[in-house]
């Protein structure tokens, strides 16, 4: 492994951690020797993760709700108490479901606003929180989506929550530039996590295709016709959190193998 990307003495802090994406990032900075901060919802997934991780990296867990300003104010006054700064902000955790135009105006208006405070308002809450945390060369790495760089029928709110995390990226890229802080956005494009997959049976549903049809039809937009794993994006989280990225910030990278070259 480059030198660059060994983590032994560096804090990860990782949200979402027990999800798909997020276990295989766990393990990922584990390996290369971070100490892990581990935060998600999910008490019993969590707990579970911790077990299964394959390491003797230091780790701690947490079960927190973002969207509860409190409670993100309580474990970065933790992480002080223990002493605890931060090299690497992960910002993965989000949700993903469909919100067609046509859904009537209050159960719409409620799944957007709870959709894009767990995919927008819960990163800048925790990035605020944690700022007197992060050290000077440290990397926020938000997780955006190719649904952030493009439109997508029947999910505008998922769409228009990605879009906002890559504004939110590059305005904090230029406020917090000063003080040597790197904010970078990953766009993946279909992986086969539980979340994508939901979102592709939906999507065949509504185009009259087999679940098949439809994952011939996502993968024919790609430059290589492949369903991405969450493995796939770990070297690029790896990456923005090294050294080796120190001239990195304010990018929205694509994932997506191919699906979106910009």
């Amino acid at each position: 492994m480059h030198k660059a990307l060994d983590y032994h003495g560096r804090c990860v802090v990782l949200t979402g951690a027990a999800g798909g994406i997020g276990r295989r990032l766990a393990q990922t900075y584990a390996e290369a020797g971070a100490t892990l901060e581990l935060v998600d919802r999910n008490a019993d997934a969590l707990g579970e993760l911790v077990e299964s991780l394959q390491t003797d990296a230091e780790m701690h867990a947490t079960t927190l709700e973002l969207s509860d300003w409190h409670a993100v104010q309580h474990f970065a006054d933790d992480l002080a108490c223990r002493g605890r700064s931060v090299d690497v902000l992960v910002n993965n955790a989000g949700v993903e479901y469909q919100t067609p135009i046509t859904e009537p105006t209050c159960e719409a208006d409620a799944c957007w606003a709870q959709l894009l405070d767990n995919n927008v308002s819960s990163m800048q809450r925790l990035t605020r929180a944690l700022l007197p945390r992060l050290r000077a060369g440290a990397s926020v790495i938000n997780q955006a989506s190719i649904w952030g760089l493009k439109g997508v029928p029947r999910f505008s709110a998922y769409a228009a929550s990605k879009h906002a995390v890559v504004g939110l990226t590059r305005s904090l890229a230029w406020e917090l530039g000063p003080r040597r802080i790197r904010v970078n956005a990953v766009c993946p494009g279909w992986i086969g996590t539980e979340a994508a997959m939901r979102s592709l049976r939906v999507m065949a549903e509504e185009n009259g295709r087999t679940e098949a049809e439809e994952l011939v039809a996502v993968l024919a937009a790609q430059a290589i016709p492949e369903l991405l794993t969450p493995a796939d994006l770990s070297g690029t989280f790896l990456f923005l959190g090294s050294p080796l990225a120190a001239a990195l910030t304010g990018q929205a990278l694509s994932v997506s193998h191919g699906e979106v070259m910009h």
